[in-house]
C-alpha cells in the first residue's frame, strides 16, 4: 500500500480540521514550495524528517545490460533524499520487533507506537545532528 497526495489531503483535513479544500490547498502549497526550492537547486530540509538535494552526476561508461557493451551514460541532476536520524530511529523501533533472526517479517505482528521526536523536533524547530550541512551551517527550508 502507498500513501498518496489524496491520503495527506484527508490526514489534513481530519487531524487540523480544515475544510477539505483548504486542506487540499495547503498540501499542494507545501508541494510547491518544496518543489520550486529543489529547481531552484536548492537543498530543502524539514527537521526529524530528512533533507532533499539536487546532486549533478558526470557522463560515465556503463554497460547496457542486454548486450553488455559499453555506453555512455550523460550527466544529469539527481533528486536525493537522506532521512534524518530521528526519522530512522522511529521508523526501526516500530518495526524492528517483526523481524525474525533471517530478516522476515511478520506482517501479521502490529507495529509498535512511534514516539514523537520527529514531529516535535519540527514542531520546536530543533536541529537534528543529521540535519547540519557539510559547512557547519543548519541551511534549508524548513
Amino acid at each position: 500500500m502507498s500513501l498518496t497526495k489524496a491520503d495527506i489531503v484527508e490526514r489534513v483535513y481530519k487531524e487540523a480540521g480544515f475544510s477539505k479544500k483548504e486542506a487540499a490547498d495547503l498540501v499542494d502549497l507545501v508541494f510547491k514550495i518544496i518543489k520550486d526550492t529543489l529547481a531552484r537547486g536548492e537543498k530543502v530540509k524539514i527537521s526529524g524528517f530528512g533533507n532533499f538535494s539536487i546532486r549533478d552526476k558526470a557522463t560515465r561508461v556503463g554497460r547496457n545490460p542486454q548486450t553488455g557493451d559499453a555506453m555512455e551514460i550523460s550527466a544529469r541532476r539527481v533528486l536525493t533524499f537522506k532521512p534524518s536520524q530521528v526519522l530512522k530511529e522511529d521508523v526501526t523501533a516500530r518495526y524492528s520487533h517483526r523481524l525474525d533472526d533471517k530478516g522476515k517479517e511478520d506482517k501479521s505482528i502490529q507495529p509498535k507506537e512511534g514516539s514523537n521526536r520527529a514531529l516535535s523536533s519540527f514542531m520546536n524547530n530543533t536541529e537534528d545532528p543529521d540535519d547540519i550541512d557539510d559547512d557547519g551551517s543548519h541551511g534549508g527550508l524548513f
